[in-house]
C-alpha cells in the first residue's frame, strides 16, 4: 500500500507504459476480489470510457509523476483518515 497518497487528478506515467494515468480513485478490488490496488484511474487526456477501461494500479509501479492534483484542507483531512484506516487495517491484518 502507498505510504504517500497521491490526491485525485494526479496525472502519472507507469513503468513501461506510453500513456499516461489519471488518478481518479483510492484502493480499488479487482471483480474478484483477489487484489487490493492503491489506485484507481483513467487514460489521460481522453478521460473515463467505461468501467472496463479503468486502470488499476499500485504506488510502486508508477515510473513519474506528471502533475499534482488539487489539494486543500478538505483533501488534506481525507488523506488523514484514509492514512488512520491504513494503519488499522496494517494492525488487524
Amino acid at each position: 500500500m502507498a505510504k504517500n497518497i497521491l490526491p485525485i487528478g494526479t496525472v502519472v506515467l507507469l513503468m513501461n507504459a506510453t500513456k499516461k494515468v489519471m488518478i481518479t480513485g483510492f484502493f480499488q478490488r479487482t471483480k474478484e476480489g483477489d487484489k487490493l490496488w492503491d489506485y484507481a484511474g483513467c487514460v489521460y487526456p481522453e478521460g473515463y470510457l467505461d468501467k472496463e477501461k479503468m486502470v488499476l494500479f499500485d504506488h510502486g509501479q508508477i515510473d513519474k509523476i506528471i502533475a499534482v492534483g488539487y489539494q486543500d484542507m478538505e483533501q488534506f483531512v481525507f488523506h488523514d483518515q484514509l492514512n488512520k484506516v491504513l494503519q488499522s487495517q496494517k494492525q488487524e491484518g
